[in-house]
């Protein structure tokens, strides 16, 4: 064996029997591409564009069931036995062909014939037929490890049909659909779930995960033993059926041979009176340490380190004391049943390498207890490994089906050294992988990808067993060298690429916390030489010198490359040259040498990375696909890795460009870009906790190791300038209203509010007009209810430091929004609804109410409010001290939770119109608000950080909106998604139906009273984490079907609501997935694509379902099938994120909206088609445009108050408003809507209300701005961000008031203290602001005086100068 696997250290390790061509052991060698034809293969094409080649039914796999067919050479007079079988992964196969080919040799009783399904194949329709057809005449079925559930409905139907005719049916763990098929003499499983018997209420447990097969194990050993002692025929069909389970597990062709016999002899009707002879299983360990050279199975470590020590052919580097070691976890049905050669590749790389080696196997699917008891010394208890590799590719416990992810996390926190999970190859061949712009198959990403995420690491491996094998040792490496010899590479981000944006990260203040981190490192004893005073000094030495200088436009140059140098360091530079020419280019380069911008301080090296390279170049910025990396940028990363000698790299925040360059989605091979920049450094990424989705794209794509951060403390944005004023208007109408007062009042309201443009957002009355009592309240209610929608709208205020966690009262606003929400799961109420019940009302009544702008609900809502923030406050402030830090907050907290009457939130309640609230509800919500507390002043950020670079384990928590789910606290965590297949949840699916129908009614109140045949929405990855599936939801539900859960709670499925309960028409939609969303959730893009297609197939009136109305139009006018026509779910090509018109703007590359338009077109027309789902994205843009024309809105989600509209690039990205309008046959523009849930009360605005509560919450409030450039350097940036922001809703969807533009003016540009502040604290940012709007009204976006264009274009003059450093 050892021979053969020795040629195998460089190759791919694949599940070698799973390729078409292979059946048995021998052929062993055909499995791995050999070394040549593999550079060659996966660079054919040629210019490195590696082509999809889809077989063609467009499936995942072509492996053919032909090739586990055995049929006998007929021995004449003996009876035939046909045994049927269907498994997860083809690891039996060598075993029980072994098996069969044996009993046919030797045996004289009957002819043997076996024909063998992956699950996988029966997708294909012909594959399924010929499975049905062999079911037929079978004589014994067998299935295992059947877990995704539309494939087991289609193994059910088969085998159900037959299952009366057939002599045996056996089913090992799988769904319990499948389960119940299980028929062996008078044992059944029919009732499964219904019966006492302690067999059966092992599957009544939803919630145990692995314990699940842990405790199917031990009764497998027990129950024979008992069952032999009991007459029945019953309790001996039972004996039988558990000790095929055995033979199963214990998967050697031996104990096949003398399964098939006892099954044969006792249920087959030819053989009944043959008597054949057949031996007990062969138990192998449960759990143990294994080695292909051993003798043995050892289960004792200590025995298998006495043996180690033995061996004659290890090399001297292997026996010294102190070098690596690395513990490796194998699943036992592969060793015995043969099927490890992909354990042996590893074992003998890891040991080529010099690195000692301690396999682990176990039997059942919880490998937590093997890994405590094998990898951990029981004296010291020290890890006698310094990394894991879990060969598994499952969960650390639990397997395809359940998970304990608690006791995952627990063992490996026990343990402590890296983990990382490598995936073989199962649902598809090498070849396929290769050629594939998916990469691994979505059930495969579901089962063995995004599960062990939630264990904390997960790593996509088939590429070369060596590269598994370095890194592996590299993390060992951090936990073995001491911290002064330890080299670090921090790597910042610049966006768009400009020296004023050095630096850039979402809600870090990146200097100040690089700077804290490196002050904390040089304490721990990390070796940093001349680290400068001050933080801004840094910035001043990287970014060369302070921009106050102005005298220098290029970064410091740390490194120059020659172009020799640079092409022996990076063995793919040749493939960048189709997109960017021979090196050196001009991006990063001096037109000689690739120079690498950056600053060293001792073993620490700051570097910058480059950025795309396109953002200035409009045509590029077209092209469907992402270009490839610039020289410099492969440059940057060949010098980090191999001159300056990294270590580990430090990405410092959100996000770079590393992880979204061209590839495939997941599952990397050598020819993907995020993989060979990368190379084989250790990753530690800081990633912003609210972002789960790209942080998962970082592990999946470029192997890091997130670290949460905290985004910055939330406040209200509260009132400012005339909105203040109103304020205080409203409040004299509400105590002077029935005098004769009250219409002067409302007369300076009404003037008011046209002042402060709230007439847009309000019906006001003419000046002047005379209107009764009752109107005047409405008026001021309306007007009120606007202002305190401004005034509680939640603001991230600055930036954040890393390892400064916020003080108390930075931390009153989030609680107060924790607090707002219910949490029925919890047994929680929300405060303001507690505080509602009191006055005998419900909150969603006065929500209600207050929006309709009656005049005392929004009083009454204000009052609720206001106790809310008074109350948590009072709270907060009982455990803080006089700095306003929060301090030993346990004390504290149980002397106030300790019961009593001075809780300090009924002391402050007892003195308002709330004093009855109910005691016990509050003392309940308190509870779970102090831990929250805790959770957000907890600062494990730094300490994470200290523990990735030590070579520890990191511990994993769920990313996402600290308010919804404060479970994402303390940060310092390395950040997961969730189980994309448990989305949507129930709740989720019920706040969708609001949202829904809410949107509906705002849009027939909008169009005269009819329903849009079609909305045009986005699909976003973090939100959809965030909120557990709401927008998915909404799409399901606007076509009228909802989600089905399995027995486990996965969605796999849906069912068409019937139209009376629906009570409205089957809205038709086009639904834009991000690139994120593409990678993450494509089981979901596949379950809509699903969807909509049965929803087009309906046979029901046109009016009454417009997703079947238009793809019958479609299909007619394109001349293809409806289902074909019903196309509706898009996103980028694999591998290709954003439409890049974000880029474009922010870069100011753009000609005209059209432009701007072809991009969205050409980028976002990749369709996903669920009757070939492994084909991938395929351009659809004919149908994309067709079904665009219908839409007569756009619609898109706000769920988290951190990120609105003009924060962030992606919204306008995503926006399809003016095009739709370009596309309609009648021109007209489509309605806009956003929804918001960021508040327990969701609204649905149009896009113009939404992005002019934006500004005035953000871009122009005081309270924001200022906070902002209390940051400094990085604060005027944000501010240039916003209103570059700004000017892309008025390209996409002309939805910008001018008098945005025109106030941002007066704020930022007439306010002379403001001007010089913005000038000298950032100069390059400050004329991109001053360029920006230039822009704005270049563009016929903002209109205004002539003056104030010439200001701007003096300040701009003035501050070229300054920057180039002339003086005049």
């Amino acid at each position: 064996m050892s021979s053969i696997v020795s040629s195998a250290f460089t190759l791919p390790s694949t599940k070698t029997d799973l390729l078409s061509s292979i059946s048995q052991k021998q052929y062993i060698l055909h499995s791995f591409l050999p070394k040549k034809s593999r550079q060659f293969n996966s660079r054919t094409p040629r210019n490195g564009k590696i082509k999809c080649v889809v077989a063609g039914n467009g499936l995942f796999t072509q492996t053919s069931p032909e090739v586990r067919r055995i049929v006998p050479v007929n021995k004449p007079n003996l009876p035939s036995v046909k045994i049927v079988y269907v498994v997860l992964e083809a690891q039996y196969q060598s075993s029980l062909s072994a098996a069969i080919r044996t009993l046919n040799k030797t045996s004289d009783f009957a002819n043997f014939e076996v024909v063998g399904y992956l699950v996988e194949e029966l997708r294909d329709k012909e594959t399924y037929q010929s499975f049905c057809k062999d079911l037929e005449d079978a004589n014994i079925f067998i299935g295992s490890l059947i877990f995704v559930e539309e494939l087991a409905i289609k193994v059910k139907n088969a085998v159900e049909k037959e299952r009366e005719r057939m002599d045996a049916v056996l089913v090992f763990p799988s769904m319990p659909e499948v389960m119940r098929l299980n028929k062996l003499g008078s044992f059944s499983m029919s009732q499964l779930g219904q019966s006492k018997s302690p067999f059966f209420q092992l599957f009544k447990k939803k919630k145990q995960g692995a314990g699940f097969a842990d405790s199917m194990l031990k009764l497998v050993r027990t129950l024979p033993k008992v069952l032999k002692y009991l007459p029945s025929d019953k309790a001996q069909d039972a004996r039988l059926y558990i000790l095929s389970l055995q033979f199963w597990l214990g998967g050697s062709p031996d104990n096949l041979v003398n399964f098939v016999k006892m099954i044969s002899g006792s249920y087959v009707p030819a053989l009944k009176d043959v008597k054949i002879e057949y031996s007990d299983p062969v138990l192998f360990l449960d759990s143990g340490v294994w080695h292909p050279l051993a003798p043995c199975m050892y289960d004792d470590v200590k025995e298998y380190l006495n043996w180690y020590g033995t061996r004659k052919d290890a090399s001297a580097k292997l026996k010294n004391k102190n070098g690596p070691v690395v513990g490796l976890v194998l699943q036992r049905s592969h060793i015995v049943t043969g099927d490890e050669s992909h354990y042996v590749a590893v074992i003998m790389e890891l040991e080529a390498r010099g690195a000692k080696v301690i396999p682990i196997f176990a039997g059942g699917l919880d490998f937590s207890g093997p890994v405590e008891k094998y990898f951990i010394d029981p004296v010291t208890k020290q890890p006698m490994v310094n990394s894991v590799i879990s060969l598994t590719g499952f969960a650390l416990v639990g397997g395809p089906a359940r998970q304990d992810h608690p006791r995952a996390v627990e063992a490996l926190m026990k343990l402590d050294v890296p983990y990382m999970v490598a995936v073989p190859l199962v649902f598809q061949t090498t070849e396929e992988w290769l050629y594939s712009t998916l990469g691994l198959h979505p059930i495969q990403v579901a089962l063995q990808v995004a599960l062990p995420e939630l264990d904390g690491k997960s790593h996509a491996l088939h590429k070369r067993v060596e590269q598994l094998c370095t890194r592996a040792i590299k993390w060992g490496e951090l936990k073995r060298k001491t911290k002064a010899e330890k080299k670090i590479a921090i790597t910042v981000f610049s966006f768009p690429p400009d020296k004023g944006n050095v630096g850039t990260a979402a809600y870090l203040n990146v200097f100040a916390s690089i700077y804290s981190v490196l002050d904390d490192l040089k304490k721990d004893g990390y070796n940093i030489e001349g680290l400068p005073e001050s933080a801004e000094a840094l910035i001043e030495e990287v970014i060369h010198d302070k921009e106050a200088q102005f005298n220098s436009p290029n970064l410091n140059v740390a490194y120059k490359m020659s172009v020799k140098e640079y092409q022996n360091l990076t063995p793919y530079a040749t493939l960048l040259e189709e997109n960017w020419g021979k090196a050196p280019g001009n991006l990063n380069s001096d037109g000689e040498n690739l120079l690498v911008y950056g600053k060293q301080y001792g073993n620490v090296f700051i570097g910058v990375q480059p950025t795309f390279g396109y953002e200035g170049d409009p045509m590029r910025l077209l092209f469907s696909k992402s270009a490839s990396p610039h020289h410099g940028f492969a440059a940057y990363y060949s010098f980090v890795e191999k001159i300056f000698g990294a270590d580990a790299v430090l990405h410092f925040g959100t996000h770079g460009s590393l992880e979204f360059m061209p590839g495939k989605q997941v599952g990397m091979s050598d020819a993907c870009f995020p993989d060979s920049l990368i190379g084989n450094i250790p990753n530690v990424y800081y990633y912003a906790a609210n972002n789960p989705s790209e942080a998962t794209i970082a592990k999946r794509r470029s192997y890091a190791n997130t670290i949460s951060y905290l985004t910055p403390p939330a406040e209200n944005a509260g009132l400012y300038k005339g909105l203040k004023q109103l304020s205080e208007l409203i409040s004299s109408y509400q105590s002077l209203k029935d005098t004769g007062r009250g219409q002067q009042i409302v007369s300076s309201i009404v003037s008011t509010a046209r002042q402060c443009n709230l007439d847009k957002d309000v019906d006001l009355p003419d000046d002047g007009v005379e209107i009764s009592a009752k109107e005047r309240d409405l008026v001021v209610g309306k007007v009120y209810s606007k202002i305190m929608e401004i005034e509680s709208r939640l603001l991230p205020c600055g930036l954040h430091v890393i390892g400064e966690p916020p003080t108390a009262l930075e931390a009153v606003a989030t609680l107060v929004n924790i607090g707002a929400l219910d949490r029925p799961e919890d047994g929680i109420c929300a405060l303001p609804s507690i505080l509602a019940e009191t006055v005998g009302r419900t909150i969603e009544d006065v929500y209600r109410g207050s929006d309709k702008g009656i005049l005392k609900d929004v009083e009454l809502l204000r009052q609720i409010t206001d106790a809310s923030r008074g109350a948590v406050s009072a709270f907060v402030e009982k455990t803080t001290n006089d700095k306003g830090q929060v301090v030993n907050v346990n004390d504290r907290l149980t002397s106030i939770l300790g019961f009593g009457l001075n809780e300090p939130w009924v002391q402050y309640l007892s003195n308002t119109k709330f004093y009855t609230a109910d005691r016990e509800k509050l003392r309940v919500l308190f509870g779970f608000l102090g831990e929250c507390l805790k959770l957000i002043v907890a600062d494990n950020e730094l300490g994470s950080l200290k523990q990735a670079l030590e070579g520890k384990f990191v511990e994993p928590g769920p990313g996402g909106d600290p308010i919804r789910n404060p479970k994402v606290l303390p940060t310092g965590k390395n950040i997961h998604a969730l189980d994309p297949q448990a989305i949507p949840t129930t709740a989720a699916m019920q706040s969708a139906m609001v949202v829904v129908d809410r949107l509906l009614e705002r849009q027939k109140a909008d169009n005269g009273g009819k329903f849009p045949e079609t909305v045009a929405l986005v699909l976003w990855g973090t939100d959809n984490i965030k909120t557990y599936g709401e927008s998915l939801g909404q799409v399901l539900w606007m076509i009228g079907v909802r989600p089905i859960a399995d027995t486990f709670g996965r969605v796999n499925r849906v069912e068409p609501v019937s139209l009376e309960e629906l009570g409205r028409p089957r809205i038709d939609v086009v639904v834009n997935c991000s690139g994120v969303f593409r990678d993450l959730f494509i089981n979901q893009m596949n379950l809509l694509d699903r969807a909509i297609k049965m929803v087009a197939e309906l046979d029901e009136p046109e009016d009454q379902n417009y997703v079947r109305k238009h793809a019958m139009e479609q299909a007619k006018t394109l001349g293809v099938d409806v289902r074909e026509a019903a196309t509706r779910i898009f996103s980028n090509a694999s591998g290709s994120y954003s439409s890049n018109i974000n880029l474009a703007v922010e870069n100011s590359s753009w000609n005209d909206e059209k432009q701007l338009q072809d991009m969205y077109l050409s980028r976002k027309s990749f369709a996903f088609d669920s009757d070939a789902p492994g084909a991938g994205m395929t351009e659809k843009r004919k149908v994309f445009e067709m079904a665009l024309a219908t839409a007569d809105a756009t619609f898109q989600n706000l769920d988290s108050s951190e990120i609105s509209l003009t924060d962030v690039s992606h919204y306008f990205d995503s926006d399809p408003t003016n095009l739709v309008q370009g596309l309609r046959k009648d021109g007209k523009k489509p309605s806009a809507y956003v929804a918001d849930t960021t508040t327990a009360n969701a609204q649905v605005r149009t896009l113009s209300e939404t992005v002019r509560l934006d500004a005035r919450t953000k871009l122009l409030n005081p309270k924001w701005y200022e906070g902002m450039l209390s940051t400094g350097y990085e604060g005027v940036r944000e501010i240039e961000k916003r209103l570059t922001n700004t000017v892309g809703w008025s390209a996409t969807s002309g939805q910008v008031d001018n008098w945005v533009y025109e106030e941002a003016n007066t704020t930022f540009i007439k306010d002379e203290e403001m001007l010089k502040k913005l000038m000298n604290t950032n100069p390059n940012s400050f004329r991109k602001l001053l360029q920006t709007f230039l822009e704005a009204n270049g563009r016929g976006y903002w209109e205004t005086s002539e003056d104030n264009i010439e200001k701007l274009r003096q300040l701009y003059s003035e501050v070229e100068d300054k920057i180039e450093g002339v003086d005049r």
